[in-house]
């Protein structure tokens, strides 16, 4: 793997980590605006605590160097979470930046997935 690209690895994953742990730990313990906006969205309470548990440990998996399998199902869940976010601030008609945070992930979640590492992935292809 070329030095570039594990730059552009690292600096995705890492900040990719730290949006979903950070995001994870709010959801987790119910902060005012963040149970506020979830109610906003029609989604119940309790959604809250599973998407932080979720996050938070989609994060370690992504930031371990083994378990290629569970990687893949890190960054699928951090996909779907995400574009969700986009899909329900669309349909309450929420404004621009409603949608910043979540496009900024799935940003990171694409370009963390794609330049992973060899030994990351699940396939190796030569």
């Amino acid at each position: 793997m070329k030095k570039r690209n594990k730059i552009i690895y690292w600096i995705a994953t890492v900040w990719l980590a730290l949006g979903m742990v950070s995001t994870g730990i709010v959801q987790l313990i119910h902060m005012k605006e963040e149970t506020e906006m979830f109610s906003h969205l029609g989604y119940p309470a309790y959604l809250l605590t599973i998407l932080g548990v979720w996050k938070i440990l989609g994060s370690v998996v992504v930031l371990l160097p083994k378990f290629p399998l569970l990687k893949e199902w890190a960054y699928a869940g951090f996909f779907f979470a995400m574009s969700g976010a986009v899909f329900s601030h669309l349909a309450v008609g929420d404004s621009g930046k409603e949608f910043f945070g979540p496009v900024l992930l799935i940003v990171l979640t694409l370009v963390s997935w794609y330049f992973r590492p060899a030994e990351r992935k699940l396939i190796t292809i030569k």
